[in-house]
């Protein structure tokens, strides 16, 4: 009676072996190559950063626990799923920029669910799932095509995208430095497992791209998907135009909103002199009394344009998190003006930066000729990679600054301004930032015939 019981049984798993061989033939097909990818260097060095790095990551989360675990989960979940795509590459042929868009599907899927967590959440814990939401964008490096795909080298947008979800990571380190060890780390781990962990992984093994199967051999097309969801959906018009493909699905990823709201080409018309639609940068709202600057709404149309070849301004956005400026150098200058609950990001050095009427916006760049202007604003953020010969706040409240070390000669003028705070690296600890407040109180004392200032320090502070 046993036996006859044992037989069904493994009748039943041949069975179901054989159903499951035939409804995918996919998975038996890339079987034939699991021993070619357990053998792949690149592929064994994958697995090594994810056990080390990734999880010095997990470790961490796991100690905190709540939606830190739940977004770091969602992080191991794309390392695997770019695992899964670096070894399907070496068999399948370089797609075409529509069928490169399936074959992301899976990682796409999985950014999507860490964007949807981290989005419009009032969690005590928003700076970390901003930061591990932000930072997959980095892995759309794996489909890297070419130099006509519209996204730098490999190393560079891994360094790139990790220069966005760094402006959270930092306000994790800020918020905890002195209060939870386990968040320090965890930050801390973030960070280095893309720079520079992932960076130098890609360097050592695909510092031009993923390799793809060479034409003429026996191949599989990239798999066929349903559609994605609209908002990754890539048109063969968009594919023609220098700053589009898997660059622009990935920032739209981050963003949740349409490409023409973040990075968008430049066309003749947008450099007119003559728009008929437009009088002037600065309408005459931008003369109103500077005491009470509020921004209850904003009015106008939302832009990011080049001006006159001169002038990059960027208006009356609201909740974009990935307005991008990329094509910009030295003889330019760039204009924010009425954003609210967005972060910019100036991927060039450029002359001058204003932000003016702001509130709740966060600024990213490499560096300015000149200076760096904040007026008129609220809750503002401001990060700077290389250096800025003066600083300006006028009239705001709430700036963070970060500073890098390249902009510690920086000089920093404040007018009408309160909470005003510098962090700069902090010499006694690597990666954590000093956190240095700008006085607002002065003591103006009558001595030997004039008047002296100087600011109030409060015992303890």
């Amino acid at each position: 009676m046993e036996g006859a019981l044992i037989g069904r049984l493994e009748a039943a798993v041949s069975r179901l072996e054989a159903l499951s061989a035939g409804a995918h033939p996919s998975i038996a097909a890339r079987g034939l190559s699991d021993d070619a990818s357990a053998q792949d260097p690149a592929i064994l060095a994958f697995d090594d950063l994810v056990a080390s790095a990734l999880g010095r990551v997990s470790a961490a989360a796991g100690k905190i626990g709540a939606e830190v675990a739940e977004v770091t989960r969602l992080v191991e979940k794309a390392f695997l799923v770019g695992k899964d795509l670096l070894i399907r590459t070496k068999q399948t042929q370089k797609p075409t920029m529509e069928s490169l868009a399936a074959f992301m599907g899976p990682l796409n899927e999985t950014i999507l669910e860490a964007n949807a967590l981290a989005e419009g959440t009032r969690s005590s814990h928003a700076n970390h799932l901003k930061a591990a939401a932000g930072s997959l964008a980095a892995l759309a490096w794996i489909g890297y095509t070419g130099k006509g795909c519209g996204m730098p080298l490999p190393m560079a947008q891994v360094e790139e995208s990790w220069q966005m979800a760094e402006f959270y990571s930092n306000k994790v380190l800020v918020e905890y430095k002195n209060k939870d060890p386990d968040h320090v780390e965890w930050a801390r781990a973030l960070k280095e497992l893309y720079v520079p962990d992932l960076r130098d992984y890609i360097k050592r093994f695909y510092p031009l791209g993923p390799v793809w199967q060479p034409p003429g051999s026996a191949t599989n097309k990239a798999p066929s998907a349903p559609s994605p969801p609209a908002s990754l959906a890539i048109s063969s018009a968009s594919s023609s135009q220098p700053k589009s493909g898997m660059s622009a699905v990935f920032a739209e990823i981050s963003s949740g909103k349409p490409v023409t709201q973040g990075l968008r080409k430049v066309t003749d018309d947008m450099k007119s002199k003559n728009r008929t639609d437009r009088t002037g940068v600065v309408t005459t709202e931008g003369k109103e009394t500077r005491n009470a600057p509020s921004f209850g709404s904003t009015k106008g149309p939302a832009k990011l344009e080049l001006q006159m070849g001169r002038k990059w301004v960027v208006e009356h956005h609201v909740g974009n998190k990935s307005l991008i400026i990329e094509d910009c150098d030295t003889k330019q200058s760039v204009y924010a003006y009425g954003c609210k609950d967005c972060v910019l990001q100036i991927k060039g050095k450029v002359n001058n930066i204003t932000v003016d009427k702001c509130t709740k916006v966060g600024v990213l760049f490499k560096g300015v000729v000149a200076a760096f202007e904040v007026v008129n604003c609220n809750s503002v953020e401001v990060q700077c990679e290389g250096s800025v010969p003066t600083i300006s706040i006028d009239n705001t409240s709430g700036c963070q600054l970060y500073l890098s070390k390249e902009s510690l000669d920086t000089s920093i003028t404040t007018a009408k301004s309160s909470e005003i705070n510098a962090l700069i690296p902090d010499a006694n600890s690597d990666g954590d930032w000093a956190e240095h407040s700008l006085p607002q109180q002065y003591i103006h004392a009558f001595k030997d015939g004039q008047f002296t200032t100087s600011p109030v320090s409060h015992s303890g502070a």
